[in-house]
């Protein structure tokens, strides 16, 4: 028993080695080949001996169109290279049908080409992976390529016309292929979304360009209307009271109209303005002369005035006074001067003189050669009274002290007020002398004014 084992193991072992030596002897039998299909390598060995048989073995089918070198009947070689170029298939719509045609050309051109199909230049030619053009169920390649035909449209453009072909779908395609801007505000017949065809008429009408000056604002828009007013009323903008446009509301409206719109306003102003008080002086008998004493304090009054103001856009351009009047009168300042006379007497080296006034006074001196006027005139060396010059004889302003009044002017002596002159004003007084004993002066002094008193209508009580 185990005899027999031992003999039928011996028998497979022996069937095992000769079957393994003619596997081994066949494989190395075999042609090393190199296939490339498509780019894609592949190294293969078969028992085939032609080109053709080997495609079989692999199971490789080729259509007409596809490219393969070396030709089918050629006899294979160890380490030949056989290449397989297959076609693509491309589904082509075009003139109202679609199809699908096998080809190696990788650009459109080429496959309408191949195809023979002929271009406009204005013809539209897209080309996509069939898988996204779900629109086209008959497209089976792996690539569609759509030719769409350009056709005529005629564009009418506020009473222009231009004619064109065009391949674009739709009316605003068609009017962007041919750099045609357009506004929001333009008119387009038929819609920008209307699809295009063959002999269309397309109507465009311009909008203006309209721009707007409102509160402080730039408003730019486009428009149909024909007037100012009706821009207004489409954005919106309302003129309240006064409120104006420049130009007016009922104007044509141009090419590029500028709109400003002038807000008014009026207003009323108050102004007031202090009036001076007056100062009245008043006769006081108790109050000894150039004497003087505060009867009433003055206030000033408030003159106000009304004033219409008008504004246009903020700024004020013009006013106008409505009414003036006086808001507070003023209070007069009221003065007391005195009017009372004393009589005092003075000694003087000349004796005892009785005055009834002192004023201080600037007092200078002159001569009849020193007066200014010319010797040949009749009135060199006469005073204003006709008296000859000679010491004595002062000159005054009358309207401080009376003329023909006696005066007291210390240093100088007794003096007549018989004479007046161009600069003698207010409290100045001119010493007069004689021409070979004229002594100069020019010092505050004080003058007495000698009695008799004169008329009370003639005593200035009041001196600037």
């Amino acid at each position: 028993m185990t005899r027999n084992r031992i003999l039928q193991g011996a028998v497979a072992l022996a069937v095992l080695l000769l079957v393994g030596g003619l596997a081994a002897t066949y494989e190395a039998d075999a042609i090393p080949v190199t296939l490339v299909v498509d780019g894609e390598v592949r190294p293969v060995r078969t028992h085939q001996q032609t080109v053709g048989a080997l495609l079989l073995d692999v199971g490789l089918t080729l259509r007409p169109e596809d490219i393969l070198e070396p030709a089918p009947e050629m006899p294979l070689q160890p380490g030949m290279t056989v290449k397989v170029s297959r076609a693509r298939p491309v589904t082509i719509q075009a003139d109202g049908r679609t199809w699908t045609v096998w080809t190696h050309a990788t650009t459109t051109d080429r496959i309408l080409a191949e195809s023979g199909i002929s271009l406009h230049p204005a013809d539209r030619v897209t080309m996509a992976p069939c898988g996204s053009v779900a629109t086209v169920p008959a497209c089976s390649g792996d690539w569609f390529v759509q030719v769409t035909r350009a056709v005529p449209v005629t564009l009418h453009e506020d009473g222009r016309t231009l004619s064109f072909t065009t391949a674009a779908p739709t009316v605003g395609q068609a009017l962007q292929e041919i750099g045609l801007a357009l506004y929001q505000a333009d008119r387009v017949r038929p819609d920008l979304g209307q699809p295009v065809s063959a002999g269309m008429h397309i109507y465009l009408e311009r909008s203006r360009p309209v721009t707007v000056l409102v509160d402080g604002k730039t408003v730019r828009t486009r428009t149909h209307r024909s007037r100012v007013s009706e821009v207004l009323a489409d954005l919106g903008i309302v003129l309240v009271g006064q409120d104006y446009t420049d130009p007016p509301p009922d104007t044509p409206l141009g090419e590029d109209t500028v709109v400003q719109v002038v807000r008014v306003a009026e207003a009323f102003l108050v102004q007031q303005e202090p009036i001076p008080y007056p100062v009245r002086w008043q006769a006081d008998p108790e109050l000894e002369i150039d004497h003087r004493r505060l009867i009433q304090d003055g206030a000033p009054g408030i003159l106000q005035r009304r004033w219409r103001v008008r504004y246009e856009n903020g700024a004020e351009v013009a006013r106008a006074m409505e009414d003036e009047y006086m808001a507070v009168p003023p209070t007069d300042k009221i003065i007391g001067y005195g009017t009372k006379i004393v009589i005092r007497q003075l000694e003087t080296p000349e004796g005892t003189v009785e005055y009834w006034r002192v004023i201080r006074m600037l007092a200078t001196s002159y001569s009849a050669s020193t007066a200014g006027v010319p010797k040949t005139s009749p009135y060199y060396g006469r005073t204003r009274l006709g008296l000859p010059m000679r010491k004595g004889i002062v000159a005054v302003d009358p309207r401080v002290i009376p003329l023909r009044s006696r005066v007291y002017v210390p240093g100088y002596g007794i003096g007549l007020a018989a004479d007046t002159g161009g600069a003698i004003k207010g409290r100045r007084i001119d010493l007069g002398y004689d021409d070979d004993n004229l002594v100069l002066w020019y010092r505050w002094v004080d003058v007495y004014i000698l009695t008799p008193v004169p008329p009370p209508d003639q005593i200035p009580y009041i001196l600037d």
